[in-house]
């Protein structure tokens, strides 16, 4: 007989016998169904039940693909709960589809209960005002520590909101005092001094001598003459620092003026002298901006006669004008030596000042 003749009689046979043992296989499940089905209660078949009945509503309701409601996956989690045989029960949906949609909503029930109870309260514009306040003149303060320093002042702040508003005025990176702040935190203990040699009407030289303080560009001293020795520049330091009160360092040129009784007074009243390089103005910038400032705003405009009338002219300009009327870029826009205001609400008018003829103004409110 022929091989292959065989081999489709023996596929033909395996069919049928598949055909005839499948009824009885499935006959044999049920029979071992219902016999579980015995031991179970009467609540969880009727769930079971239940479920299975959703399960045909929900196919009955589509045509193609079974499209599940959001009542139908509550319905169908809440009834998968109460039989413990779910899975064998299930049809339309996978076990891990379903217990997908029961961890989805636990994070929705969990992420309700975890909202604040109610609007929280904003801080006040004073307060925020004050953590970047300190925030940024204290760069070496955490967020802990300023919020101990608000404690002291009976303001309960946390810290995650201080890092809120600290964010805003310190940019991210290496925390560290950076050399302008390390200037600027001695700038008051910071003089500057040096010459501006001028010419009279007759072009004789006539030298102006000035203090000026770094923090708050302040002309502390000035004196005019034709002769500066070192006896004469030694005086203007002592004129100068009354009862010691001086500053902590001087900044000085290399000029020969400065000689051995200049040092001795500012050794004798405890400031150290310090000298920059040969030919490096750029060392000494507040002074020579401020010596700049003197040659464009006033003396530019002034014809020298001798030195009673320079010193008289400088006078009105440093003490009237640039000390307690002019506003500096380095200052942000204030004034050496602020005047007392007052309120706003009783300003009426804005009365022009002049000085130097009209060369400059000052602006105040009328009184």
């Amino acid at each position: 007989m022929d091989s292959n003749l065989v081999a489709a009689l023996i596929i033909a046979l395996g069919r049928a016998v598949r055909r005839l043992l499948r009824p009885a296989r499935s006959g044999a499940k049920l029979m071992i169904g219902a016999a579980g089905d015995l031991t179970r209660t009467r609540s969880e078949l009727m769930a079971e039940n239940a479920l299975l009945r959703q399960q045909l509503i929900v196919l009955r309701r589509s045509i193609k693909r079974p499209r599940l409601h959001c009542d139908d996956r509550v319905l169908l989690l809440a009834l998968a709960r109460l039989t413990r045989r779910w899975r064998d029960a299930l049809h339309v949906v996978s076990p891990e589809t379903l217990l997908r949609w029961h961890r989805d909503r636990f994070k929705i029930v969990w992420r309700r209960k975890s909202l604040p109870r109610g609007q929280p309260k904003r801080l006040a514009a004073e307060v925020v005002t004050l953590i970047q306040a300190m925030a940024k003149d204290s760069v070496l303060w955490g967020a802990e520590r300023i919020r101990g320093e608000l404690l002291k002042l009976g303001i309960r702040v946390s810290k995650r909101t201080i890092q809120k508003y600290m964010r805003r005025v310190r940019p991210p990176g290496k925390r560290g005092q950076r050399w302008n702040t390390f200037v600027g935190n001695h700038s008051r203990d910071i003089w500057a001094c040096d010459f501006l040699q001028l010419y009279d009407v007759v072009f004789r030289p006539i030298f102006a001598f000035f203090f000026v303080v770094h923090g708050t560009r302040e002309v502390v001293h000035f004196n005019v003459t034709r002769c500066p020795t070192d006896a004469w520049v030694a005086q203007q330091l002592r004129e100068a620092t009354p009862y010691c009160a001086g500053p902590r360092y001087l900044i000085r040129d290399n000029d020969d003026k400065f000689g051995k009784r200049f040092a001795a007074v500012a050794e004798g009243t405890e400031i150290e002298v310090v000298k920059i390089p040969p030919r490096s103005p750029n060392l000494n910038p507040i002074c020579e901006r401020f010596l700049g400032s003197v040659r464009r705003e006033c003396l530019d405009h002034v014809i020298i006669l001798n030195e009673r009338q320079l010193y008289r002219v400088l006078k009105e300009y440093v003490e009237i004008y640039f000390n307690r009327a002019r506003p500096h870029q380095g200052l942000r826009q204030r004034i050496p030596v602020p005047q007392s205001q007052s309120d706003p609400k009783m300003r009426e008018k804005v009365v022009p000042i002049p000085i130097f003829g009209g060369l400059h103004h000052d602006y105040q409110y009328a009184a």
